[in-house]
């Protein structure tokens, strides 16, 4: 699918049309994957995306889920606005026609003579980008705060990839294996979201990592806060069919994933303290990205086991 879509980094003049090849509806969610332009940087950066379309005056950021080594940008925008409702909608409508597919997304890759014309600006710098700094990674993403956070889970997933590649081509002299210079060894991830479709924005990541991460370097944790938590009566037929299911498919029934979901929220300072014993001695970045309510929380639990355990936690806000 084609589409006017123009870079302007630091509202330079240089324009550069690319194209979008995919667009996705899932549920309250548009997903653009845009074609990168050759030496456009985006490491952990955040974009801000104009549609004249709908006004030629209105810029807004967005944090790319795309990985620095993907040959495309992505984004995820959640319609929570009049300005992200009718974004929605101008692509709903030249995106024809699109198929219902089971999975309940909408997609479009056809052209359309009457393209919306998109302005990008940047890259801009966000907290997310010092994650190289950390061994250990305690990412944390609330509903769509989860996009940059995704972005992060990308990288380390390509290093792991690309590190087999590497290993299993080159070898040092002495016939031992090269060792990878890539910072993070361990990431634990966890995404809380109440709508069992939100799953369905993350679900080729979800399955990616857990078909190529074979060492187990990155720890999912999916959470539906709209589902009683487990041991609950009520939620106990449910529980016992995805168990049923996970063992015999390995699929799960409530994310469509090879990730097993958990109900109600997690318990932070159990979290906390299953990274702490994991990793004593080091220390762990965590990101969090999401609404204002859990920052606290996260923020007093990184202080306190810091000064009670022989783990050091340094907390970042993420905002997306």
């Amino acid at each position: 699918m084609h589409v006017s879509v123009y870079f302007v980094p630091f509202l330079d003049s240089v324009h550069e049309t690319v194209k979008i090849f995919k667009s996705i509806f899932p549920g309250k969610v548009l997903a653009l994957h845009i074609s990168k332009p050759q030496g456009l940087n985006t490491q952990w950066t955040v974009h801000i995306i104009n549609c004249s379309a709908i006004s030629p005056f209105q810029w807004h950021p967005f944090s790319i889920t795309s990985a620095p080594g993907d040959d495309y940008l992505s984004v995820h925008i959640r319609t929570l606005g009049d300005w992200t409702s009718q974004l929605k909608y101008i692509f709903s409508q030249v995106c024809q026609p699109p198929s219902i597919e089971q999975s309940g997304l909408l997609r479009a890759d056809i052209a359309h003579p009457r393209m919306p014309r998109l302005l990008i600006d940047g890259p801009y710098g966000a907290p997310a980008q010092d994650y190289k700094n950390y061994e250990v990674l305690l990412l944390v993403g609330l509903g769509i705060g989860a996009t940059p956070l995704i972005s992060i889970v990308k990288d380390v997933l390509n290093n792991i990839k690309q590190q087999k590649e590497i290993e299993a081509q080159t070898l040092v002299p002495n016939g031992v294996k090269r060792k990878s210079t890539f910072a993070t060894k361990r990431a634990y991830f966890y995404w809380i979201t109440r709508e069992q479709g939100s799953f369905e924005w993350f679900r080729g990541v979800m399955n990616e990592v857990a078909e190529n991460d074979l060492d187990g370097v990155i720890e999912l944790h999916n959470y539906c806060t709209s589902v009683y938590e487990e041991g609950d009566a009520r939620s106990a037929l449910i529980t016992m069919l995805q168990s049923i299911n996970h063992a015999k498919n390995g699929v799960d029934v409530v994310s469509g994933t090879r990730v097993k979901t958990h109900f109600a929220r997690p318990n932070w300072r159990n979290v906390f303290k299953h990274v702490a014993v994991k990793h004593p001695d080091q220390r762990v970045g965590v990101f969090y990205c999401g609404a204002h309510g859990l920052v606290g929380e996260l923020k007093r639990l990184a202080q306190d086991f810091s000064r009670k355990t022989e783990t050091k936690f340094d907390f970042h806000k993420e905002n997306f």
